[in-house]
């Protein structure tokens, strides 16, 4: 019987994955490279923000079910979750799924489930043995498998168990073994698959959704262009039964759907052409969004003969979460400091930044010339606000 997991990596994805197996009797053993990171899980608190997670997080360390580490220990299930960002020139870099596979192949033996989490390109599972053969681990009788996470950031800790999951391995044996421990926890169905298949499964997802998303962000700039309203325009096309078009914002972010498609891009070229395309238009959103504020900058200074203060309303990279990776809207910010506007940053999920002053949210509505709405936190709805709006993510509209 399966007792024993250690899960590398305790970022938005292993800690929660950690912490839940944890609560249902696993005794996990949690790894990272911050020391800080596995002080923090040791003392029971959490380093990230998501609901239900610190008292997940807080139980599972008092029962004595989870611990943190900075090196792996034997266990029966390793769980690879760490992050899968790209070099310049969007080119895959899978440096830490590499390091962590070598971390484990000291203390893997025979039995084992080696299972990547981690949103990877296809064949990245393949590459996970070939690292434990280069380490001198016989791979023969450890069962290697990709489960891709599917959850949405802020409804984490019931994803992880309702959601459907994908089990790819690299042998049928080894599909079956990982697809039963996954059993054990999610209520979801666990489907199963080979691993090329399950890796582009995850790819496929995020990259339907940029298309989707791509979609809406190109007719907000049409309708800028058509002086027409693209709330009341996608309220409208929505009412035909056959049409669901999603909203617009201020480009496209986070770990998952601004960086899985560029992997698809990479590999598959010239053939994924409406890939990269959603991938170019979310991108230019962002540019866009930068343009069309100092506009209304100029036009400011224009009107009152002075410099306008622009408040930067969100800076997470979706709502109602502290999530700042690949954020359009923490970009969009920097890109005004750049431009030397007096811009203020605002994020209600922070506590603070290292290197941003972070601003309240009633003082700017009150105080700002210009109030830019970049991402839609529940806070900033139905805020009373003095100065000029503009609202990139419909904010006013809710």
């Amino acid at each position: 019987m399966t007792k024993d997991i250690c899960i590398i990596g305790l970022g938005y994805i292993g800690l929660p994955t950690a912490a839940l197996l944890a609560n249902k009797g696993y005794q996990v053993l949690g790894i990272d490279v911050s020391e800080d990171v596995v002080n923090t899980v040791n003392n029971g608190d959490i380093h990230i923000v998501e609901p239900e997670l610190d008292a997940y997080v807080a139980k599972a360390v008092k029962d004595k079910k989870l611990t943190a580490s900075l090196t792996p220990k034997k266990a029966d299930v390793f769980v690879l979750a760490v992050p899968t960002p790209f070099h310049d020139g969007h080119v895959p870099n899978i440096d830490y799924i590499e390091a962590a596979t070598r971390s484990i192949a000291p203390v893997v033996e025979a039995g084992n489930m080696v299972i990547l989490e981690s949103t990877s390109p296809v064949g990245t599972t393949e590459r996970v043995e070939e690292v434990l053969r280069e380490e001198g681990v016989d791979t023969s009788s450890i069962h290697i498998a990709h489960c891709p996470e599917r959850v949405l950031p802020g409804h984490i800790m019931r994803e992880l168990v309702e959601n459907d999951r994908i089990v790819g391995g690299i042998t049928a044996e080894a599909t079956d073994i990982v697809a039963d421990f996954y059993r054990s926890f999610v209520s979801g169905e666990v489907l199963t698959t080979d691993a090329r298949t399950a890796e582009m499964a995850k790819l496929t997802e995020n990259s339907f959704r940029d298309v989707n998303i791509a979609f809406a962000n190109e007719l907000s700039v049409l309708c800028d262009k058509f002086s027409i309203d693209v709330w009341e325009l996608i309220r409208l096309a929505n009412r035909h039964p056959r049409v669901n078009i999603l909203q617009p914002g201020t480009g496209v972010g986070g770990h998952c759907i601004a960086v899985d498609p560029w992997f698809i891009v990479h590999a598959g070229g010239d053939d994924a052409r409406i890939i990269r395309a959603a991938r170019e238009i979310n991108d230019y959103k962002t540019a866009w969004v930068v343009e069309r504020i100092l506009t209304d900058v100029k036009a400011f200074r224009e009107r009152e003969g002075r410099e306008p203060t622009v408040a930067c309303m969100g800076l997470a990279f979706k709502p109602n979460i502290d999530d700042l990776r690949e954020s359009p809207a923490l970009a969009v910010f920097q890109s005004l400091v750049l431009e030397d506007i007096n811009a203020l940053a605002v994020e209600p999920n922070l506590k603070s930044h290292q290197s941003i002053v972070l601003n309240d949210y009633h003082d700017v509505a009150k105080n700002a010339d210009i109030v830019v709405y970049l991402v839609s936190h529940n806070e900033f709805k139905k805020l009373t606000v003095q100065g000029e709006v503009l609202d990139f993510c419909g904010v006013t509209r809710a």
